[in-house]
Parts: C-alpha cells; sequence; structure tokens
C-alpha cells in the first residue's frame, strides 16, 4: 500500500514539473507556480497627501487704550466669545470725573457764546450809525468768533471724555474662541503697564492650513512654467481626516498663495480653509489632507496585491522574460480601487507576481499564470 503512494506522488510530480517546463524535460528543481499581472496605465486624477497643523484664520489682540484698575473679566478662559461681548471692565471713576469737567466746560462756553453773539448783534445797528467806533465792532466781531470756538474745543474735549470713559469697557472685536488673561482684578492695565496686552481671541469659524508643494512637483502639476499667485483651479475634492482617523465633514477650499517661495525648502504654499462652525477643529492641531492637484494624468498602476510593505518599504517582484524573479523597490503613490499607483520602480508593460511573494528569490525561476490582463508565458 505505501509502495503504491509513493508511485502515485512521484507521477504527480514528474507530471506538475513536466507543465511548468513547457514539456522540456523533468528540471532539477521544480519552478514555482504563480500569477502574474501586466504593469499598466490609467489616465487617473493626481492626489497628493500633506500632513500640517491647523491655524486660526486671524486672530485679535486685545489692548486696552487707556490705563485704569482692571475691576473684571467677563469671560472663561478657553471658552468661545461672540462679536460684541463685554469681556473686561475698568475702573472708571476717573474718566467719569473728566466727563462731567467737560460736560460744565461745554455749559460755560455756551453761556459765554450767548452773550458774546447778542452783544455782536447789538453793536452792528450801533456801527452803522456811528454811534460806536469800528474798533469796538471789531472787538465784538472778535470776541464773537472766539466764544463759537470755544464752544467747538469744548464739545471736542467732551467727546474726547466719553470716548475715553467708554474704554473702561472692553468688548469682543471678533467672534471666536478667547485666551487667558494674565491680569487679574485690581491689576493696573493699560498702556505703559505690565499689563498692555490681556489676551488673544482666535477666529476659528474657518480655520488655516498651509499645503506646501516642492517646485518642481508644483509646475509640472499645474502646467506652468513659472511661480504663479493664481491657483484658484489646482486644488479640488480637498478632503480632511482628524485625529482618529474619520474623515471631516466639510470639504475645503482654496484661499490663497502665500507672497514668496520659501527658499530654504524650495516649496511653494497654498492655503487652504476648512469651515468650522462647530469649533471641531483646534488650532495646533495636526490634520492629514488629500487633495487633487491639477487635470488627470496618465499614472502606472498594479494591482494591491502585488506590493509588499515592511517598515515604509514598498517593493514588487519583477517577473523577466526569461521567467525569472527581480525583487524590486517601488516608490508608491495612492489606491485607486484594489490597485496602488507606483510614481517610480516599473514600467508600463512589465510583469509582477501577485502571488508566492513570500516564497519568490532572486533569479528564481517561476511558471507562469496571467491575472488581470497579463499573458501567459
Amino acid at each position: 500500500m505505501r509502495t503504491s503512494i509513493r508511485i502515485f506522488a512521484l507521477l504527480l510530480t514528474t507530471t506538475f514539473s513536466v507543465s511548468c517546463n513547457h514539456n522540456k524535460g523533468i528540471a532539477e528543481s521544480t519552478p514555482l507556480a504563480i500569477e502574474v499581472a501586466k504593469v499598466e496605465s490609467k489616465r487617473l486624477p493626481y492626489t497628493k497627501e500633506f500632513i500640517a497643523p491647523i491655524s486660526a484664520n486671524y486672530s485679535a489682540t486685545i489692548q486696552p487704550r487707556i490705563a485704569g484698575f482692571l475691576i473684571r473679566s467677563s469671560f472663561q478662559n478657553g471658552m468661545p466669545v461672540k462679536q460684541g461681548d463685554l469681556i473686561f471692565t475698568l475702573d472708571d471713576a476717573p474718566q467719569r470725573a473728566n466727563r462731567l469737567a467737560a460736560e460744565a466746560s461745554l455749559s460755560s462756553s455756551k453761556a459765554k457764546a450767548v452773550e458774546a453773539r447778542r452783544n455782536y448783534e447789538r453793536a452792528i445797528p450801533l456801527a452803522r450809525i456811528n454811534a460806536i467806533s469800528q474798533t469796538q465792532l471789531d472787538q465784538y466781531t472778535a470776541e464773537n468768533l472766539a466764544a463759537i470756538a470755544s464752544v467747538k474745543s469744548a464739545e471736542q474735549a467732551l467727546r474726547n471724555a466719553r470716548l475715553d470713559e467708554s474704554y473702561t469697557r472692553i468688548y469682543a472685536p471678533i467672534s471666536g474662541i478667547i485666551s487667558s488673561s494674565a491680569a487679574v482684578a485690581g491689576d493696573y492695565v493699560g498702556p505703559g503697564t505690565q499689563f498692555s496686552t490681556l489676551t488673544t481671541i482666535q477666529s476659528i469659524d474657518t480655520i488655516g492650513i498651509d499645503l506646501a508643494i516642492p517646485m518642481s512637483e508644483y509646475l509640472a502639476v499645474s502646467g506652468r512654467k513659472s511661480f504663479s499667485y493664481d491657483n484658484a483651479t489646482l486644488l479640488s475634492d480637498i478632503r480632511l481626516n482628524v485625529a482618529d482617523g474619520s474623515e471631516y465633514s466639510e470639504k475645503g477650499f482654496y484661499q490663497y498663495t502665500r507672497q514668496s517661495v520659501a527658499s530654504e525648502m524650495g516649496t511653494i504654499v497654498l492655503v487652504i480653509g476648512f469651515r468650522n462652525p462647530n469649533y471641531e477643529l483646534k488650532t495646533g492641531q495636526f490634520a492629514r489632507v488629500r487633495a487633487t492637484m491639477g487635470a488627470d494624468r496618465e499614472r502606472v498602476v498594479v494591482p494591491q496585491r502585488a506590493v509588499s510593505q515592511v517598515q515604509n518599504i514598498a517593493s514588487v517582484w519583477v517577473i523577466r522574460p526569461d521567467s525569472t524573479a527581480e525583487y524590486r523597490r517601488v516608490e508608491l503613490g495612492d489606491t485607486v480601487g484594489e490597485e496602488w499607483i507606483v510614481q517610480s520602480g516599473i514600467e508600463v508593460g512589465e510583469m509582477v507576481a501577485t502571488t508566492g511573494l513570500q516564497k519568490l528569490r532572486n533569479g528564481a525561476k517561476v511558471c507562469l499564470t496571467t491575472n488581470g490582463g497579463g499573458k501567459d508565458e
């Protein structure tokens, strides 16, 4: 019985070896039977991935316009505030006193102006009948004009006093997230003090992200020969993944291009934005952004199962025309369906192994079957 089993196994091995060697006889070692696929070229969108920090769209620095003692802060550190919210109150006693003094001065000026105007109006008919000299008329005229100017000056002084008094209440100039303040109630704050700046408010209704693109890649994708500030159509389908890997609900949009090329890195920086109505995205947080750049173009693709990845090193097994295996390192792009985009390492028309990757060795003889459009060798 055991003799029969051995004879059957020997016959099976002999038959398989003959088929894999195309009836050229039994080889010393049986070639590995694998599936292969032909490397193809497809017209696909060019998608690039960026990892960059999130920044506020803009921020406002809160600085008191007058010096005074801080009475209270009317916000919670790190919490949202709305434009127009009262956030700081200063002691207004000095400014209130100045306002009252300015109001009194204005009343006095107006009373003197009434007297000067009446004297001037009475002097005009007297001068016509030569009841008073021209010198006296000129004096009454000058006094009337001076009184009018005095009223205007007092009115301006009152406006300034009211303005200074209004500066004792500081309101949020924009909506956003307010940071903490080093000043506390009782501190003397304002210009010339150690608390010349009280806090900042970051507007994050819309956040910004800088996308740095190497100049050579920018020129290739954009089809231009030089740097341009008009890049509104270069990016499309801008997506963001947050820290947990999930995709953010809002699509991104192009905002503007930085003023100059970063000379130390040779990159052009495009600033994109994302609406952030619920403040889900925070400044300083790193995000993974994917964007389609430029028009569709020809890309080299291989099946995903033809690619091995170990410690960020990607490789494929290329099957040469003489049916021997060759190890190749490749640079990968994005995945499209069940295929990898390959940026470098292989050429269109070459054959790559899709099975038996762990068993292949450089120069190993293989027996080919086809997969995904390849041809039998």
